[in-house]
């Protein structure tokens, strides 16, 4: 996967030959902070993945949907593109403090979060360590994620399928024969 296969504009970013590394990131949030409503703080992320060493390409439009496992709030979910010159274990590190910054909490899994930013897709292919696996393992099988990706780089390719953003998500979509 190139940069422009994450998003079509990514090559006219910055210019070649510069280093720059293209990420997608997935956001979540659904638990209030300081007065601050869920889509409130997915707007704030936006914000800190535009500071150095990050750069933010493009942003998602803001989408709800249902929380996976115990928690009862309604989650506000979104997705970036930035561009940064950082290598994978480094955005993640970046990504980890952003989410500190928001109050996160890693006390349950699937709980209410403030604020969480995964790592899905770079345009370095695939990732595999004890720290990070890319693409995100569960991309295929969330719209929550796909339909804001979708929006932003539908070309993207996962480098595991294949298949592009487009084809992952209308796969969910697409209703399964009976058993």
């Amino acid at each position: 996967m190139n940069k422009a296969s994450i998003h079509p504009l990514a090559h006219d970013h910055r210019s070649p030959g510069t280093g720059e590394l293209i990420y997608a990131i997935g956001i979540g949030a659904n638990r209030p902070m300081a007065g601050m409503r869920p889509r409130d703080i997915v707007r704030a992320a936006f914000d800190a993945l535009d500071l150095a060493p990050l750069s933010l390409v493009r942003a998602s439009p803001i989408i709800d949907s249902r929380p996976l496992g115990p928690s009862a709030r309604t989650y506000a979910n979104a997705a970036a593109i930035v561009s940064t010159t950082l290598p994978p274990l480094a955005v993640l590190d970046q990504l980890q403090a952003i989410e500190r910054t928001f109050h996160r909490r890693r006390y349950r899994r699937w709980g209410a979060r403030t604020l969480d930013l995964d790592l899905l897709l770079w345009s370095g292919g695939a990732v595999h360590s004890r720290r990070l696996t890319v693409p995100h393992p569960a991309i295929a099988d969330r719209a929550f994620v796909l339909e804001p990706l979708r929006a932003i780089a539908p070309n993207a390719q996962d480098p595991v399928s294949g298949l592009t953003i487009h084809h992952l998500a209308f796969r969910l979509r697409k209703p399964s024969p009976a058993r």
